[in-house]
């Protein structure tokens, strides 16, 4: 079953918190990614919990796909995390091993997202409280001995009030993008701010919403990008946004 948007939005947005008297344990995960190059199939993740507090942690595993510019994340079987739910000491780590079970070769580089969610403990009696929720969506790739670099071209486009950015990525291998910046024939910028953007995975388009009111962008000409990858410097141009 495909999540649906609110869903998965959730699952890649953390903390996620109710309102009134709260708490939360400090619960880290390391490391933020998880890269595995076949022949290998596993790789371990340390969940830290630096509270006083005991910690109850749930992981799980989904497939996670971009088509049309949209993220995707599915349930799988194909890759598990063991054991899925732990109970951490005060001041204790936990090694949670994530697994790729399928016999199925690697094709390209395959995506998911293990996510981790502090499980929240029972208020005491007698206390009004609630306990946050903490979140945590770590990357993981599994890739093939061979495989095609990220190859990424971008284009533009109108929405209603929206301008709409769009990386497709003809290669196999996934791009992390960050500090995105647009600059049209006419000086203008639009930046997405310092911090990361998103990926555009193999095979695959993904888009992002410019910020701010961005009406009057479109100048007739092409539109120059910059930004920041795990693989260096991004610097490319676009043709001018189209209107739909």
């Amino acid at each position: 079953m495909i999540l649906s948007r609110a869903v998965l939005a959730a699952l890649f947005l953390a903390p996620l918190f109710s309102t009134g008297i709260a708490s939360a344990a400090q619960l880290r995960v390391e490391p933020v990614s998880l890269e595995l190059d076949a022949p290998a199939a596993a790789g371990i993740l340390t969940l830290r919990n630096d509270d006083d507090v005991e910690v109850t942690a749930q992981t799980r595993v989904f497939r996670w796909s971009q088509s049309a510019g949209k993220e995707t994340l599915e349930p799988t079987t194909d890759v598990v995390a063991s054991p899925p739910t732990v109970k951490l000491r005060p001041h204790a780590d936990y090694v949670v091993r994530v697994v790729r079970v399928t016999k199925q070769p690697v094709q390209g580089e395959e995506s998911y997202r293990v996510i981790v969610d502090q499980i929240p403990q029972p208020p005491k009696q007698m206390v009004r409280a609630i306990n946050l929720l903490v979140r945590q969506s770590i990357p993981v790739f599994f890739r093939a001995r061979q495989l095609s670099a990220a190859a990424v071209s971008w284009s533009l486009a109108y929405e209603g009030d929206k301008l709409v950015v769009t990386a497709r990525n003809e290669g196999e291998e996934r791009l992390r993008i960050a500090s995105l910046q647009l600059r049209n024939s006419a000086g203008q910028t639009i930046y997405f701010g310092g911090g990361l953007v998103g990926y555009a995975l193999g095979r695959s388009s993904m888009s992002w919403v410019a910020p701010g009111n961005v009406r009057n962008f479109d100048s007739g000409g092409p539109v120059s990008i910059s930004a920041v990858s795990d693989k260096g410097r991004i610097n490319a141009t676009a043709p001018a946004p189209v209107r739909r």
